[in-house]
């Protein structure tokens, strides 16, 4: 029972520290006056640490084992989410970079841990965990404004600190209490012998598009919308109506998914439903978009949970999985930190939303090639 009360407080940390801060940015660039390039760059040094540290992972979890390097990241996480919170630059980027560096480990620990903990069950875990993620970003997303006007923004910042001691709490006597080495999963593969394989590539691509095209809508729709005619607020609402059908979709697909010899079923559902979103915002963006929004929510949702199934299920044991998993995530996170970026550029040259949510819908369209391609029953590596 402790177990599970571990794995899912570290799965709540998964993103409230990247989540809350944007609720917060105004706040955070009114008192250190920030530009707003300077006041983004927050958020981009963590998702750029989310790409560029993953392969920490593997390393830490060859030498002291998957629970341990777990742990690591809810204590490197606590202690970057306080310094974030403290006065000054150099604690508010470096704070922001040790928190980035933390949430990389843990993201490519955590298909590794359900292998290992749960390897009868990895789709309902698989599932329990990835709603946990959408949960804690949503959760921390509604908390952080009200906590703010209470006891200033520095406070709320630092509040994901006071989540992932708990957790960390939870899991010690998981990760101290036990040998940490299985038989015969000693060590992490190799990064070759992964890249030998095609099925890594189809993984690496199903993973980054579909950050690509989460991270461009994260970014961008409240936007859209608001261009549109619709009004701020209800702009912010439509977004949270997409986390809500999110979690609806990462509690249940993975449940189904891992029972099925192949997921390409679920792939092609999935990105459907996302191109079908797409479609809507681009076509009629006020014309019923709460449905569009949980069209987008759940494809998206359902994308998410399978990128990160099909890594646990094509690698045969943990030490496998961390490093297919770092290897997914870095690509995944270095498209994803690209992709909001193109977005903007492409509608500062054509001075429209059409250009770029056609080149959203082009690449969903790559998604559904490369993740038909990555959920078929193929194993991405031997034993070796």
């Amino acid at each position: 029972m402790l177990l599970i009360v571990g794995f899912v407080l570290a799965a709540l940390n998964l993103r409230p520290a990247l989540a809350g801060v944007s609720p917060l940015l105004s706040d955070i660039m009114r008192d250190l006056g920030l530009n707003t390039a300077a006041g983004g760059a927050i958020t981009t040094v963590m998702v750029a640490c989310l790409g560029l540290l993953a392969p920490l992972a593997p390393v830490l979890a060859g030498r002291i084992g998957l629970d341990r390097t777990l742990l690591v990241g809810l204590l490197i996480l606590a202690v970057g989410v306080a310094v974030r919170s403290m006065d000054g630059l150099v604690a508010l980027y470096g704070g922001a970079a040790l928190a980035g560096a933390a949430i990389a480990i843990m993201n490519v620990a955590m298909p590794a841990i359900v292998k290992q903990h749960f390897p009868s069950r990895v789709g309902a875990y698989t599932g329990v965990y990835v709603s946990c993620l959408v949960a804690g970003a949503a959760g921390a997303s509604a908390a952080m404004v009200p906590l703010a006007r209470e006891f200033g923004w520095r406070a709320a910042a630092g509040s994901a600190a006071v989540l992932a001691v708990a957790a960390a709490v939870i899991w010690a006597p998981q990760a101290l209490s036990r040998p940490q080495l299985p038989n015969g999963t000693t060590g992490h593969r190799p990064y070759l012998t992964l890249l030998r394989s095609r099925m890594t590539w189809f993984v690496m691509a199903f993973m980054g598009l579909q950050s690509l095209t989460f991270y461009v809508v994260l970014a961008w729709l409240p936007t859209i919308f608001r261009d549109a005619g619709l009004p701020a607020d209800q702009a912010g609402y439509l977004l949270s109506l997409t986390n809500v059908a999110q979690i609806a979709a990462t509690l249940t697909v993975p449940l189904h998914a891992g029972n099925a010899r192949s997921q390409v079923p679920h792939v092609v559902g999935a990105t459907v439903l996302t191109i079908a979103g797409y479609i809507g915002v681009l076509l009629a963006p006020t014309t019923l978009p709460w449905l569009w929004m949980i069209i987008l929510g759940l494809g998206q949702g359902a994308s998410i949970a399978l990128a990160l199934l099909i890594i646990a299920l094509r690698a045969p044991d943990p030490a496998s999985v961390t490093a297919l998993s770092a290897i997914a995530q870095s690509s995944g996170y270095v498209l994803a930190a690209i992709g909001p970026l193109l977005f903007g550029l492409l509608h500062q040259l054509s001075g429209n939303w059409t250009v770029p949510l056609l080149a959203g819908l082009a690449a969903c369209g790559v998604q559904l090639l490369f993740g038909g391609l990555a959920g078929r029953p193929v194993p991405a590596v031997e034993h070796g």
